[in-house]
C-alpha cells in the first residue's frame, strides 16, 4: 500500500485508473506442475483487470506435493488396492510408481 492512502482511497484511485479488483474466496489452490503440485493452503486471492487483462495475485501457505492425485488413482488402480494404500506405498518408494505398484501386488 501507498504511504498515506488508506485502503478505501488505494481503490478508488485503482478505479479511475480502469483497475477492477475482485476478491476469490477458495480454501486451497493446486498449481499442477510437471513433475509436481504446489499446494496452496488458506489462500487470498485477488483478482485484478487491468486495461481488459486480467491477472490473479496468490498468497498463503505453500507446500509441495510429488505425489499427485493421478499417480495414486493409477497405482490404486493398478494394484487394485485402496488410493490410502497407493497414497503410503508411493511416500514409501518415494514416488515411483512401478515400485510402488509391486510394493502392493506382492
Amino acid at each position: 500500500m501507498l504511504p498515506g492512502m488508506n485502503q478505501k482511497q488505494l481503490q478508488q484511485a485503482m478505479k479511475k485508473l480502469g483497475v477492477k479488483q475482485e476478491e476469490i474466496q477458495a480454501s486451497e489452490v493446486i498449481i499442477k506442475c510437471n513433475n509436481k503440485n504446489l499446494v496452496i493452503k488458506n489462500p487470498n486471492i485477488l483478482k485484478v483487470n487491468m486495461m481488459g487483462q486480467e491477472s490473479l495475485q496468490i498468497t498463503g501457505e505453500i507446500q509441495e506435493e510429488t505425489i499427485t492425485e493421478e499417480d495414486i488413482t493409477t497405482v490404486a488402480e493398478q494394484s487394485q488396492t485402496t488410493k490410502e494404500e497407493a497414497k503410503k506405498a508411493l511416500k514409501e518408494t518415494n514416488g515411483d510408481l512401478a515400485a510402488a505398484i509391486l510394493k502392493l501386488s506382492h
